[in-house]
């Protein structure tokens, strides 16, 4: 899959047939509309493609509130080489892009510099300065330019619509498995593995420390079941929070305990891929050591139940 950051210099031979958004998750409204640009690509003989920006727009236009990352580029990327994408056009998300008229950025961004046969947007999206841009304006610019354009209606899923948004806040509620029904696959963290302070082997379950991107989302503080590994993923538990037992005021850590070998020792220094499933109990301060073991032995027996069910429902 071609991976272009930035627009390119020279047209590309073959027109683009661009599905257009942020897409931060690659969730089930987001597939809709790759889904419609990749039946296009087929149509009008295009090659199917995805552009967004890095960073997320309100990082530049809302910096304070700035919503946490589902997915980063290069997980968008992954995720959207599986559902018939090839290729992907990051555009830098700068003052000077933010400022650009809607009609300038689809006549010279698609028209000329991505020779674009197609467009696909969700219905509701915005572009452009002052988000001017809207479906109405880029059907009249695209009937110019000879590029069809579709807008693809807003899904709606577990009683409400699908959005980044919504998602974010099932997360931030510790709802792994609403939020992975939105999603369509479970959520994902991945980051190095890096040493730690090796309590965790001490009491019997060694764990893996993650170093994630800061912009990433982490769920509520708690523990989940959840699939790890390197390529393949095996049962496992995550612990999300500040191990309040041994801390007062810890700052927030990933750490996961696999539940079959490789151990975390052969992990270190290695990008772990962490999938979760379902939040098992929220965090909290234990007695004593002794009650904390007790706990964590009783976590482990529950997540093997768990995701023996979510493997043997298709997970």
């Amino acid at each position: 899959m071609r991976v272009l950051r930035g627009l390119p210099e020279t047209p590309p031979r073959r027109r683009f047939c661009l599905a257009l958004g942020v897409f931060d998750g690659v969730h089930l409204g987001h597939q809709a509309i790759i889904a419609a640009a990749v039946e296009m690509a087929r149509r009008y003989r295009g090659l199917p493609a995805l552009l967004t920006f890095e960073p997320h727009p309100d990082a530049l236009l809302s910096p304070e509130g700035a919503p946490p990352l589902l997915t980063t580029t290069e997980e968008k990327i992954a995720l959207v080489r599986g559902l018939g994408v090839k290729a992907v056009v990051i555009l830098p998300f700068t003052r000077s892009l933010a400022d650009t008229a809607a009609e300038d950025f689809a006549r010279d961004a698609l028209g000329r510099r991505l020779r674009a046969c197609g467009a696909v947007v969700g219905e509701g999206w915005r572009f452009g300065a002052r988000g001017e841009g809207n479906l109405s304006l880029l059907r009249r610019v695209g009937r110019e330019m000879g590029m069809h354009v579709r807008g693809v209606k807003r899904v709606r899923a577990r009683g409400g619509l699908v959005s980044s948004t919504r998602i974010r806040r099932l997360l931030a509620g510790g709802k792994v498995t609403e939020a992975n029904a939105l999603l369509g696959r479970p959520y994902q963290l991945r980051g190095e593995v890096v040493s730690g302070e090796q309590r965790g082997r001490t009491l019997g379950f060694p764990t893996a420390n993650l170093s994630l991107p800061a912009e990433k989302l982490l769920p509520a503080d708690g523990v989940y079941a959840c699939l790890a590994g390197l390529r393949k993923l095996r049962p496992a538990v995550a612990s999300i929070g500040v191990r309040p037992t041994f801390e007062r005021r810890g700052e927030r850590r990933v750490e996961v305990h696999l539940l079959e070998p490789p151990r975390p020792r052969d992990l270190l220094g290695r990008a772990l891929t962490v999938r979760l499933a379902a939040r098992l109990r929220g965090e909290r301060r234990f007695p004593s050591v002794e009650a904390l073991v007790f706990q964590m032995e009783a976590d482990c027996r529950r997540a093997r139940r768990v995701l023996a069910k979510w493997t043997n429902a298709g997970r």
